[in-house]
């Protein structure tokens, strides 16, 4: 194992950014083991494609073993998965770096602190995964405590104080890169609806999802971006829906929305996306309305 060599080792889109991220904070070039999961490829590309700082991309299904064991510092997309802490368990990396995974990156601080459980919040974990957590949790704390750990972030973290005694850094950043790069696109229109997998997560009826929508929709046409995870059952219903044109970009919506060069007024459920979308539309003078009848202003600076 190379004591400082990085590797990058995610599983979302969202991830996936956080190491192009992560890789031009530090003018760096970061091998990636992207996990064969709903639009990586497509993501991986498009980063590629704006001068991501990436080395040898290669995906993977399980864990990426023998890509784990050459490399001492990982950049870790999911902190809370079993994978994560079998690998942590069995290879004992030098140092870890957690990337941003929406806003279980928030419920992860906690539990690095001991004021919240370490688990990936609503989901039923099972039991292999259970027993590695406190094994997981001992050894990354074991590497804080002499300054290896740090989370590479764009959500405020409110435990900085009790992170930093034990030793874990925060290093924030705004999508600089993300924005820096952004080509031009197509134009969305003024109106965008940002699709939602909580109906497939059985957080909310689809009826009442597609009733929302269709509120959104009758304050005049706006376009749809969907979500990664939504099935094709889901958009059909969607669109059937009038005044709403569905996007064909299948790209994280803080790589579609990025250098736009007009306020946009933007519609989402709570999601992560509250918190990255204002960064990513900093001066442009969008609106986020992050739940119907409530908005977040000052994405204008």
């Amino acid at each position: 194992m190379s004591r400082d060599a990085v590797l990058a080792w995610v599983e979302s889109p969202l991830q996936l950014v956080g190491a192009a991220e992560w890789a031009a904070a530090h003018d760096r070039a970061v091998p990636v083991a992207g996990r064969l999961t709903t639009q990586m490829s497509e993501t991986a590309d498009e980063l590629i494609a704006r001068g991501a700082l990436f080395g040898a991309t290669e995906p993977y299904l399980g864990i990426p073993w023998r890509l784990l064991s050459q490399h001492g510092h990982w950049l870790v997309g999911d902190g809370f998965s079993g994978q994560f802490r079998l690998a942590v368990s069995v290879l004992r990396p030098r140092s870890l770096t957690f990337l941003d995974d929406g806003a279980n990156t928030l419920a992860f601080a906690r539990a690095l602190r001991g004021v919240g459980p370490y688990a990936r919040p609503g989901v039923d974990e099972g039991r292999v995964t259970t027993l590695l957590a406190p094994i997981a949790i001992e050894r990354t704390l074991r590497r804080a405590r002499t300054g290896r750990v740090e989370l590479f972030t764009a959500f405020d973290v409110p435990e900085c104080g009790g992170l930093a005694d034990l030793g874990v850094g925060v290093r924030t950043h705004r999508f600089d890169w993300t924005r820096a790069t952004a080509p031009d696109r197509p134009d969305l229109g003024p109106r965008v609806v940002m699709g939602s997998a909580r109906p497939v997560d059985g957080q909310m009826p689809l009826a009442d999802y597609l009733d929302w929508v269709a509120a959104v929709a009758e304050g005049g046409p706006a376009t749809y971006l969907p979500h990664r995870r939504e099935p094709e059952s889901q958009l059909a219903a969607v669109r059937g829906i009038p005044d709403l044109t569905i996007s064909p970009a299948r790209l994280p919506a803080e790589l579609v929305l990025a250098g736009a060069t007009r306020p946009l007024e933007i519609f989402t459920l709570p999601s992560s996306t509250a918190t990255t979308l204002p960064l990513v539309l900093e001066e442009t003078g969008s609106v986020i309305r992050s739940t119907p009848g409530r908005e977040r202003r000052g994405v204008a600076s």
